[in-house]
């Protein structure tokens, strides 16, 4: 990094060092001042007339040395790059949004920031159908040439992120510094992302993680996406943030509905009743963005997506494990409901379900519920719907 470079970048990292000043107050001072370079030279007395307190106007003076240092090292290694609102790499679509982020920080591919990304969104305790339906539709839409872009968490991010990387490329948005992985148990998907996608942060090297920058983050999750999609989610989840977000920047929100009996439909029902988009296949998001995707939609692959039938070849099994597999269905099933409706005792119950679920006919879920696996197939037996 040139010394011209490092001191036009020292710039904004003073303003976003400075205590309470968050993006929109940001922005609020360059369009006042004209630049970072300018509200650096502005007097006490002008950045106090701008509303800032005398701990924001030190620190933008004479921002954290420490906390520069980590920057300019993290920034030394490969494939890390900063972009600030005053580059022509900076995202266009993050441009429109309020209170862009001062500073993105990427590892990874920085050229994907520019493609055409899908948001893929959801709860961090899904059930086994949630993540299945998030990894086929974040694939099938990857294998399109869509970049996925989600937040790295538990469940449906992860299973989007994942998806993904098997048919072509995804971004991941960090609450945390570009320097930490959260959750922990996510270090190998984020490092696979890195390689094969792109990390994203406006938190500086050496931040934690902290409840408030999550729902920060999401803001730059919808923000660089033509459209969000809501896969489950409870009534409050973090997901329903992400989705009013977007709705809010002007962008498509897409909900895939559920069962009334679910409560991880809940979320994507009261989305459908503000006027969320209901999907049922991915062509239908394809169809919504038609216009904005423009050429990309030139190669678009009619192939269905295959949702494999839960029911096995009822040759093998007898006629108790089939009248079970019969009575059972998507939405999770204490073993009381399926002893009340097939009339089979307890333990023919729990030994069948035990079977049923080392065959991969049913799944199990918290609680010791269980219900019929939703999944992908090709073989004979198998039901298809337009992607």
């Amino acid at each position: 990094m040139s010394p011209a470079e490092r001191e036009r970048l020292t710039h904004w990292l003073a303003l976003a060092l400075a205590p309470g000043l968050g993006a929109r107050r940001i922005v609020q001072l360059l369009e006042r001042f004209g630049g970072a370079v300018e509200v650096r030279d502005a007097s006490r007395g002008a950045l106090a007339d701008a509303g800032l307190s005398d701990a924001a106007i030190a620190a933008i003076d004479m921002p954290d040395r420490g906390k520069l240092d980590a920057a300019f090292a993290w920034l030394a290694h490969a494939a890390a790059q900063v972009l600030t609102p005053d580059m022509d790499g900076y995202p266009r679509r993050l441009r429109e949004i309020g209170g862009p982020p001062p500073l993105l920080f990427v590892r990874g591919d920085i050229g994907l920031l520019h493609e055409p990304q899908i948001a893929i969104v959801g709860s961090r305790n899904p059930t086994a159908g949630g993540l299945a339906t998030a990894r086929d539709f974040a694939g099938y839409l990857a294998g399109l040439g869509l970049v996925v872009t989600s937040g790295l968490a538990l469940g449906i991010d992860g299973a989007a992120h994942d998806g993904a990387l098997a048919a072509g490329r995804t971004i991941a948005v960090l609450g945390t510094g570009p320097d930490r992985v959260y959750p922990a148990a996510h270090r190998d998907l984020a490092r696979r992302i890195a390689e094969n996608g792109a990390l994203v942060s406006e938190f500086l090297p050496g931040t934690g993680p902290h409840a408030s920058h999550f729902p920060q983050r999401n803001r730059i999750i919808s923000g660089l996406s033509l459209g969000t999609l809501v896969v489950e989610a409870a009534i409050g989840s973090g997901s329903l943030i992400t989705a009013r977000l977007a709705n809010e920047q002007g962008r498509e929100v897409f909900a895939i509905p559920g069962s009334i009996h679910n409560p991880l439909a809940r979320g994507c029902h009261a989305l459908i009743r503000q006027g969320a988009k209901l999907v049922d296949s991915a062509n239908q998001i394809l169809e919504e963005l038609g216009a904005q995707l423009g050429e990309y939609l030139d190669d678009l692959d009619d192939a269905p997506i295959r949702v494999e039938s839960p029911l096995p070849d009822t040759g093998q099994l007898d006629h108790d494990h089939r009248r079970l597999l019969e009575c059972m269905g998507y939405d999770p099933l204490a073993p009381d409901d399926l002893i009340a409706r097939t009339g089979l005792p307890a333990f023919e119950i729990a030994s069948m379900l035990l079977l049923l679920e080392l065959q991969g006919q049913v799944v199990s879920h918290p609680g010791g519920r269980y219900s019929l696996r939703a999944g992908r197939g090709k073989d004979q037996g198998t039901e298809s719907y337009p992607a």
